[in-house]
């Protein structure tokens, strides 16, 4: 029997998630037959999520795309085949001429679309902006997922920085807000229950009665979009109780009396309305904040994907200023840690390719309209070429029947990088065969703890797939036929060479990310517990004047949702879409085994809805609203409020029984803050089907 020789490679996990694990690969004769987590890094602890530790399944799956194709069928039509194999310099020579054409017209018709298909820096946002940044193209504010929570940090702290998630498991008072830990953090959940072995309180905060949930000692379960008037009347309770650590006000915040007054305009009765909760349940939460020493908040972004999503994470990111909690390493709160990180991004991305130029920013959240748009001189020039990777637009962009429309444009150029034949790929020109993580270099930041960690490639390539640094360095150089400009020696770095640029003069020893795999980086283990916010004032900026400049009250405040039950009587139900349990966004929905785990697309709903509209359990629906409609299936599970619909996503378009998913309801207004998607406030009807024939 052939012995062949066994080999592990450590690499890290490029998905849109908290925890960015380190990946340990098991390589026989070439082939990835495990991946598993790192023991010996101690954030991942040996542990992967069900996702990721299918990997091997998704970079072997049968469905890959693994030679460039080009489009030999009119966008649209039926029967013939719509793609055909090319070769690579074929494929690069017409991508290269046609984005010369249009760019010498005008570059701003030349659209990049990009996010976190990977989080890596050299595969997500490296060779491809310097690419588009000497092409003058359009720029891309990517707003999809984080900005409103982002900003409103940026404008309370001074930038996007908490807790280290570590120190979790030390607080006797955790509350998740708007976070389903088990299926989207696993890691903080482990942190999580060692803190509850260890005699912790655990509250949840979520419109869903989520798996995490089920695991916490209470549940507020809230109407969306009104956790900030939660927070304000908690402040409420802290300010009428004396719950409040005067010294640490005086010393570390700015602007309290005026926060101080808003808050009192918000008392429990008035937030319970609003919430949909019982008075008594805001009380007991605010006894427990005000009166537990050192209690710890871990925020997702949830809590963010409504109208007042901005001002709801300003209100709650003020809480820990207000008790001081901040002055112990297990106290104070945690959204998003990716501030710590001195990675050299300008390095990276070089936007000095641009010069003098300044090109409009199109807002990836409202892609639908953009597409669509036939220019003018507000707008700019009509969209003529988009191209797009790490991203899945058609499936995961707000109000996709406008976005699915704009793809379908005859007269725009679009080219795809990606692994599969996504609803986005089915509108594309040219589809570029993209590496899996397993096959190329890359560097990681996280969002959910404090580590840097290193991906080597583990095996080869599959078929002719490249890794999207090398497809724009080697569309760069296609480009240099038509400009000279493009032929410079920055388009020529290799991926390891980026890797090593984005932690250059930086505390990061590339070596060590060679040795181990990961590095930590040395940071305060309290970070504010003296202050020392990186806000211009130093302080807590309970009150913010820039903000005024936005147009935003400098003072957090609740904020209703655009979309409310009660204001349409033809669509009394509220509707949310958080991420299905098995998938990632769309990015693991083609994988056999986590879509059998899944199932079907389905829409949660309280057993009284259900009842009214005599639904049962499993019974084929239609979710309408004005903006379209989506055919899936009732699952009476216990899990929705009352007056709540739960559209689990993301499903890819073309796996709905109508050829939706639930972003055909969702709309494209954008966050108080951040300009960020709104996908979380949406009003909708339901009605039951008949079954579809066997």
């Amino acid at each position: 029997m052939a012995h062949f020789p066994t080999r592990t490679v450590i690499g890290a996990c490029p998905h849109d998630c908290p925890d960015t694990c380190s990946l340990v690969t098991t390589v026989v004769d070439g082939t990835a037959i495990k991946v598993s987590g790192n023991p010996d890094h101690p954030h991942t602890g040996g542990v992967l999520c069900a996702k990721v530790s299918k990997y091997a399944e998704r970079t072997y799956h049968a469905e890959r795309i693994l030679t460039p194709l080009k489009r030999i069928a009119p966008k649209g039509s039926t029967g013939a085949p719509a793609f055909a194999p090319v070769s690579w310099d074929e494929a690069l020579s017409d991508i290269a001429a046609r984005l010369h054409a249009i760019s010498e017209r005008n570059a701003e018709a030349i659209l990049p679309y990009s996010y976190a298909g990977t989080m890596g820096l050299v595969q997500g946002e490296s060779m491809d902006r310097r690419f588009f940044h000497q092409l003058g193209a359009s720029l891309l504010d990517r707003t999809i997922c984080s900005t409103a929570g982002g900003e409103a940090l940026m404008h309370t702290y001074g930038g996007k920085l908490g807790m280290r998630v570590e120190h979790f498991a030390e607080s006797p008072l955790i509350i998740i807000w708007g976070s389903n830990s088990i299926g989207s953090n696993l890691h903080f959940w482990r942190v999580a229950q060692e803190a509850k072995r260890n005699g912790a309180r655990l509250v949840c905060i979520d419109p869903r009665k989520t798996e995490t949930a089920d695991k916490c000692h209470e549940h507020l379960q809230l109407q969306p979009g009104t956790d900030g008037a939660l927070a304000l009347a908690l402040m409420h309770e802290l300010i009428t109780n004396d719950w409040l650590d005067h010294d640490y006000i005086a010393q570390y915040t700015l602007g309290w009396e005026a926060l101080r007054e808003r808050a009192l305009q918000w008392p429990v009765e008035r937030a319970a309305q609003v919430c949909g909760l019982p008075a008594e349940q805001i009380r007991q939460l605010a006894r427990d904040y005000g009166t537990t020493p050192h209690p710890a908040i871990r925020l997702n972004y949830g809590a963010q994907r409504a109208r007042g999503g901005g001002n709801a994470v300003r209100a709650i990111a003020c809480l820990p200023a207000l008790i001081g909690a901040w002055r112990h390493r297990a106290g104070g709160l945690l959204l998003c840690s990716s501030a710590v990180y001195p990675f050299q991004r300008a390095a990276l991305q070089r936007p000095d390719l641009l010069g003098a130029r300044r090109p409009r920013t199109i807002n990836m959240s409202a892609i639908g309209d953009a597409l669509l748009h036939p220019g003018d001189t507000r707008f700019g020039p009509q969209v003529q070429a988009i191209v797009v990777y790490n991203s899945n637009p058609v499936a995961v962009a707000p109000e996709s029947a406008k976005v699915a429309r704009g793809f379908a444009r005859a007269d725009l150029f679009t080219v795809v990088l990606e692994h599969f034949m996504t609803d986005t790929a089915d509108c594309a020109d040219y589809i570029l065969p993209a590496t899996t993580q397993l096959e190329h270099w890359d560097i990681h930041g996280s969002y959910g703890h404090t580590d840097v960690l290193l991906n080597r490639p583990a095996i080869a390539p599959e078929g002719e797939s490249r890794s999207n640094a090398r497809i724009f360095r080697d569309l760069a150089a296609h480009m240099a036929q038509h400009d000279s400009a493009f032929a410079a020696p920055h388009f020529a770095d290799s991926d390891e060479a980026l890797c090593r640029s984005a932690i250059e003069g930086t505390q990061v020893d590339f070596e060590a990310l060679l040795a181990q795999g990961f590095a930590r980086l040395s940071l305060p283990q309290a970070p504010f517990a003296h202050g020392g916010f990186p806000t211009p004032s130093g302080r807590c900026e309970l009150f913010n004047e820039r903000l005024s400049a936005l147009g935003v009250d400098p003072l957090p405040d609740y904020v209703p949702n655009y979309e409310q039950p009660g204001h349409d009587a033809r669509y009394p139900l509220a509707m949310i879409s958080p991420p299905a349990r098995n998938f990632l966004n769309s990015t693991f929905v083609n994988v056999k085994s986590l879509r059998n785990s899944e199932g079907r697309p389905l829409l949660e709903m309280h057993p009284d809805d259900a009842a009214a509209r005599h639904i049962a359990d499993g019974d084929r629906v239609r979710v309408h609203n004005a903006r379209g409609e989506h055919v899936c299936h009732a699952s009476i599970n216990g899990r929705a409020k009352k007056g709540v619909v739960i559209g689990l996503g993301i499903w890819w378009r073309k796996d709905g029984d109508n050829g939706t998913n639930v972003n055909e309801l969702t709309h494209q207004h954008l966050t108080d803050i951040g300009r960020g998607p709104c996908f979380y406030d949406c009003v909708v009807e339901v009605e039951k089907l008949a079954s579809m024939a066997a």
